[in-house]
């Protein structure tokens, strides 16, 4: 089993709650609205990280705008914002779409395929929950789980 922690929308914050949370996982994939250069350092030091640029990252001109991330035999595609998605990823051959941009964290299953939101991690939008994911890859299938931070 691969555990991959997924994060989104940090805006420039890496919370020492998501760090925690993220601990231990086998590879890290950051949906976008990354924020600042500091927030990938932050990530890298901890597991390899995968990474697209979201709509406020216009810094991160090396990164790609979507990635597809093939790991323990499964096909993870990434965007920011999901409404951009411009193909079907069941006919793609996709076993999970990761997605950002909305803030709000979902799990969802659509023909076949994990779509997963790990919410935002950076400050918090509304009252909407602040989180991140555990992504969980293996040969039985695949499965997600929504972290909430506990924020002081």
């Amino acid at each position: 089993m691969v555990r991959v922690g997924v994060i989104a929308d940090t805006h420039g914050l890496l919370r020492p709650q998501a760090v925690a949370a993220l601990r231990g996982c086998d590879m890290l994939i950051h949906a976008g609205d990354i924020g600042r250069p500091e927030v990938m350092a932050g990530l890298e030091a901890r597991a390899p990280t995968v990474a697209i640029r979201g709509n406020v990252d216009r810094w991160a001109d090396g990164l790609p705008d979507t990635r597809t991330v093939e790991l323990a035999g499964r096909r993870i595609f990434v965007i920011h914002d999901l409404k951009t998605l411009d193909f079907d990823p069941a006919g793609a051959g996709m076993d999970v779409v990761i997605a950002g941009h909305s803030h709000k964290p979902l799990v969802r299953w659509e023909q076949g395929v994990l779509y997963l939101n790990p919410g935002s991690a950076g400050p918090r939008r509304f009252s909407l929950p602040v989180a991140v994911a555990h992504l969980h890859l293996g040969p039985a299938g695949v499965d997600a789980t929504i972290l909430p931070l506990e924020l002081s």
